[in-house]
């Protein structure tokens, strides 16, 4: 009998355990959320998690905060989340870099994007541009590939980071254009943008997103774009395309991610309050000022891009023979 007694408390107390966590799920979020952002401030990341994040915080009642935790190209932030607790209190402002990129080109990458993370929902699709530092003698584009193709010159160029988006289009157009690149990597686009914009390095490639500020202001002279039509912010800067190098392209992503395992319940509503804020007319004026496109797809749609990138990424890094931690 004391048997029976026993194994129906331990049934009773299952039972009582997936009741609370189906009414904890139900009442998310009862306390504020964290999004890290896994690059330094000032760069693309970091401008949309601060762009979104009041948004999030309306809708769902609770204070949704930024946190940067920069380094190791995105990994250290990244795998902080891979391995916080699935219960929708930590996520992800995930782009390009640390999501499809990095985890592509790095032959110890710690987590699998396809496997380690939930993707919540699509924010922004952007393109990339080229610029140079003000201060420099590179004027134009053909300035910058002459000087890098020059005997015994190079053209020192920074990137937010080693597995960076940045890094893999920088690398791309070196191959494609058969340029001297030297490539400089940053612990995000925000350092990195700063000496450009000082003179400490010759270019940089960034999103669109993170550089227009400089640009307008005249610190950063943008020489060319990616994407297939000009961003109709810089309307008199040509694409690579259209400057002779073809399958240079790369449009960059960011969305919003979150441990596996998460209650389906408080992922469900994540992506209903993204989806919501991403219609908020201070979003989309914010986004359109900044050149960015805001993305609709699904959650499901977006698991499928997310994964496509992955591969594209491998792909284009194995033609381009960019290999880190081998």
């Amino acid at each position: 009998m004391s048997k029976i007694r026993s194994i129906f408390g331990y049934l009773t107390a299952f039972y009582l355990g997936l009741v609370g966590l189906s009414v904890n799920a139900q009442d998310y979020p009862r306390q504020p959320i964290k999004i890290v952002v896994p690059w330094a401030p000032g760069g693309n990341v970091d401008i949309t998690a601060r762009t979104i994040a009041p948004a999030l915080s309306e809708i769902l009642g609770q204070q949704v905060v930024v946190e940067n935790k920069p380094g190791a190209g995105g990994f250290i932030g990244t795998l902080g989340v891979v391995r916080a607790a699935p219960d929708g209190y930590t996520l992800l402002l995930g782009s390009s870099g640390s999501i499809a990129v990095g985890p592509a080109l790095d032959q110890k990458a710690p987590y699998d994007p396809t496997k380690d993370l939930t993707a919540i929902g699509p924010i922004h699709e952007a393109p990339m541009v080229l610029s140079v530092s003000a201060k420099g003698q590179i004027k134009n584009f053909a300035d910058f590939t002459a000087r890098a193709r020059a005997t015994n010159s190079a053209v020192s160029i920074g990137s937010a980071g080693n597995g960076s988006s940045q890094h893999l289009a920088l690398e791309l157009l070196a191959l494609k254009m058969q340029l001297k690149l030297t490539h400089i990597p940053y612990k995000g686009s925000g350092p990195a943008i700063n000496d450009a914009v000082g003179g400490q390095i010759d270019s940089i490639l960034d999103q669109v997103i993170a550089s227009i500020g400089h640009i307008k202001n005249g610190t950063l002279i943008a020489i060319a774009q990616s994407g297939n039509t000009r961003s109709a912010l810089l309307p008199d800067v040509p694409t690579f395309q259209e400057l002779g190098a073809k399958d240079v392209d790369i449009l960059t992503f960011t969305g919003l991610f979150g441990p596996v395992g998460m209650p389906a319940a408080a992922t469900d509503k994540l992506t209903a309050a993204l989806k919501q804020a991403l219609e908020t007319t201070a979003v989309k004026e914010r986004f359109k000022s900044l050149g960015v496109d805001i993305m609709s797809l699904d959650r499901a749609a977006f698991t499928d891009y997310v994964n496509k990138d992955f591969a594209t990424s491998k792909a284009i890094g194995k033609a381009a023979n960019i290999v880190i931690n081998q």
